[in-house]
């Protein structure tokens, strides 16, 4: 019996206590190199009222657009989604769902920094993205 259906996507959800830096900049990230083969979701323990503008003009200067993004609150449905979630210094206000494979990313936080200081660290968040992506999406051969 052939299943013609295509394959699930993975489901990479970025949790951090804002969700307006570092995983804004992941969630962005992530959707533009998986270009639809991964679905990528972002939250925070406790969002933010606002994007941070540093992390939106470093994503604006690689050509990226965040505009579409927002904080946002985890929600029970995305964590349970998720075949991975991804924490960036949350601690212990990211709640813990079994079941779920974690990684847990150190990363310094961007709030309050100028866009010279946040691109080392969505630089660091690009190479674990890539590294996320051709983990979760090999190339053959």
């Amino acid at each position: 019996m052939n299943d013609s259906s295509p394959p699930r996507r993975p489901v990479v959800l970025f949790l951090c206590i804002h969700n307006s830096g570092r995983s804004l900049a992941a969630k962005v990230l992530l959707d533009h190199y998986a270009a639809g083969r991964v679905d990528v979701r972002s939250a925070g323990s406790e969002p933010g009222n606002a994007l941070n503008p540093s992390v939106v003009a470093v994503l604006k200067e690689r050509g990226l657009d965040p505009s579409q993004e927002f904080p946002k609150p985890l929600s029970e449905q995305d964590a349970k989604a998720a075949d991975i979630v991804v924490t960036m210094g949350c601690g212990d206000t990211c709640p813990y769902y079994p079941a779920k494979r974690y990684l847990d990313w150190q990363l310094r936080d961007p709030a309050g920094l100028a866009v010279d200081d946040v691109r080392p660290i969505v630089d660091d968040i690009d190479a674990r993205v890539r590294g996320l992506l051709a983990e979760l999406l090999p190339v053959p051969g």
